[in-house]
This record gives structure tokens, sequence and C-alpha cells, in this order.
């Protein structure tokens, strides 16, 4: 990977990440180019392989296909998971098995950074709160642009410094090991994705009844081999017939 690789991979990622202000605040980085099969369309323009790059961009958005950060929980950073670890596995050469595994501890990673973030910038709420006291508008003002330091800090130093020394030590980790230890990530890549789409039912499904609609599109898409537009089409149509019959009973219900 060569410098400037690293360098817009890391500028992207900053930009990307969940406090970052720069993209109209989190719809055009956090929300945007920070979902994966965005980042990984970015990477691959930035790594010379659009199609693998959405490929594992695609694979590690539904790991996290689920993932909602009410408030101030995190409970996963897509951001180090995309960042780092599609370039990485890129880099080694290896395939989407690769990229889900490394996506799973560079989340952890990513979210223990939101967390020393959000305790390190503490200091600087403070700090515009003595200033608003004191009269000092200025600095006031200024206090979010200086607590913006900490989330560079946390954010492009790592995804630079991991993409641009580590993916050489990835590749040489790939090439060594044993085809054994490639079957099982193999198994897991295939899983995984499953864990994500899981979490987003157990949201969306309000009883098990909801289930059998998941089970008919399963059934039309993977057993009826048909295009996904005609069976969206049918879904939409059902939707709009359960909306419909709720709307019915409540109304004489009432």
């Amino acid at each position: 990977m060569t410098l400037l690789q690293a360098f817009l991979l890391a500028l992207f990622g900053w930009m990307g990440s969940i406090y970052s202000p720069v993209l109209i605040g989190g719809l055009g980085g956090w929300y945007t180019i920070g979902r994966p099969l965005v980042s990984g369309a970015i990477i691959g323009v930035i790594m010379g392989d659009v199609t693998t790059g959405i490929i594992m961009g695609a694979a590690i958005q539904m790991l996290y296909i689920g993932l909602v950060t009410p408030g101030g929980s995190m409970p996963a950073d897509v951001n180090y998971a995309s960042w780092i670890g599609i370039p990485l596995a890129m880099a080694a050469g290896a395939g989407q098995e690769y990229a889900l595994a490394l996506a799973v501890p560079l989340s952890t990673l990513g979210v223990m950074a939101v967390y020393g973030l959000c305790a390190i910038n503490l200091f600087f709420v403070h700090m515009q709160d003595n200033a608003i006291e004191k009269g000092d508008l200025k600095l006031a003002v200024a206090v979010p642009a200086i607590g913006q330091i900490t989330n560079f800090v946390l954010r492009f130093i790592p995804i630079f410094v991991i993409n641009y020394f580590g993916a050489d030590i990835i590749t040489q980790i790939v090439n060594a090991m044993p085809v054994q230890v490639t079957d099982v990530l193999q198994v897991f890549a295939n899983m995984l994705p499953l864990v994500g789409f899981m979490l987003l039912m157990r949201v969306l499904c309000k009883s098990d009844f909801d289930l059998i609609y998941f089970c008919v599109g399963f059934v039309l898409v993977s057993l009826a081999n048909l295009p996904m537009i005609p069976v969206v089409i049918v879904a939409l149509a059902v939707a709009y017939l359960e909306y419909k019959g709720g709307a019915s009973v409540k109304k004489e219900a009432e």
C-alpha cells in the first residue's frame, strides 16, 4: 500500500466517523460514507479495485445491518471495521472472509476510540462552560473546533498507521495460514452476516407471525429463483394490505 493510499483512507475514514462534522455533520459522514457498502466503494477506488471493495463492504454491511447507535450507546463501530479491515484484506489479496474476521476486533477497537473521545472531550465541554461564564464568546465558539482535534487523532492517525505499516504484516499472516484455518474463517464469514440479519429481524418482527413473510421471501428468492425486484414489489403490496387492514380494524374499534 502506498503512502498516498494510506493517507486517503485515513482522511475519508476520519470524515466518515461518527463525530466528524465536515460532511454536513453525520448526514454525509457517519450515515453515508461511514456505511460499509459506501466505504467499500470508495476504498475500491483508492485501492484500484472497485468490485472487490464493494463486495467486501457489502459483507461487512450485512454483519452490521441491524446496528443502531441510540443516545450515547455504541455497540459496534463500523468505521474501523471498514476503513481498516477492507483495505488490509485487499492489500493482502485475501477474500471477504478475512475482511469479516478483521471487522469484529477492529469494531471493538473503534468503540474504545469513541468512548475515549467522549471521555477526553469532557475537558473541552467544561472549557466552553467556563468561557461562557467569563463572557469570552470567541473562545466558546472555537471550542467545538478545538475538540475535533481529539477525533482527528483517534481516527486519522490509527487508520493511517495500521493501513500503511500493517499491510505487509497482514499479507505475511495470510500467506502463512494453513488451509484448515482458511476454511474455518470461510465458515464464520458465511455465518456472521446471519447474525446481522437476525439482529435486524428482532427489531422488525413484532410477532412470530411476521416470520412467515421472511420465510416466503426466502423461498421465492432461493428456491424459486425469482429476481429481487418482483419479490420486493410483492412485499410492498403485502405491506400495503397489512397497513390498510390494520387501519380498518383500528377504525372499527374506535
